[in-house]
């Protein structure tokens, strides 16, 4: 499953100076993240190298990867939904990366959903705090990565969606399930820890 030497040659070759050091900023959080919340350092490397391997492509040539993989007409027009799910079969088809956690943490790096996995967390988390990343309330993102995973992403996701919403632009219906699911997970923990403080 080791295909960073080939992905690293690939991103090399064809991404942007800016991107190359996003990229490689993403990697480095993730891998840190990954440590300290509990996923594998490695998967989480090569989902961060893979997630935004059609970030600055054309959009036609976006727009004919999502007719010729069969993905949803909504992603049509949209690079910023349609980049993260072409990568994904991408690295599965090409690149032989048959782990469905990694092939997972790529496909919805932009969006979360409901259900995350830890290094689906981890992915999604370090593609928006990266340390060349800056706009507002980036900071206070980061300080609760330092302390939450779960709380760091639910205040991403509602971010992302009072962003969007801004914008008028279409919110992925994924970002609201994972904002759902992620406050239900919270509540439940916060419940646990509640009870066993009475407990005692």
């Amino acid at each position: 499953m080791d295909c960073t030497s080939e992905i690293k040659q690939y991103i090399e070759n064809n991404f942007t100076e800016k991107r190359k050091v996003h990229t490689e900023g993403v990697r480095d959080t993730a891998v840190k993240l990954a440590k300290k919340y509990g996923a594998d350092p490695q998967k989480a490397e090569i989902a961060a190298l893979f997630h935004d391997m059609y970030r600055g492509v054309a959009q036609n040539t976006l727009n004919y990867y999502v007719k010729h993989l069969g993905l949803d007409s909504k992603y049509v027009d949209n690079a910023n939904l349609a980049h993260g799910k072409i990568a994904a079969i991408i690295m599965e088809r090409d690149f032989d990366v048959k782990d469905p956690d990694i092939i997972n943490a790529v496909s919805f790096h932009t969006t979360g959903r409901a259900g995350m996995s830890t290094l689906e967390k981890v992915v999604y988390l370090a593609d928006a705090i990266e340390p060349n990343r800056v706009y507002p309330g980036v900071d206070e993102l980061r300080r609760e990565a330092d302390e939450d995973l779960d709380k760091a992403c639910l205040l991403s996701l509602k971010n992302t969606a009072d962003f969007v919403r801004s914008a008028g632009k279409y919110l992925d219906e994924d970002t609201l399930h994972a904002k759902d699911y992620l406050e239900k997970v919270i509540e439940e923990k916060e419940r646990i820890n509640l009870e066993g403080k009475n407990d005692e």
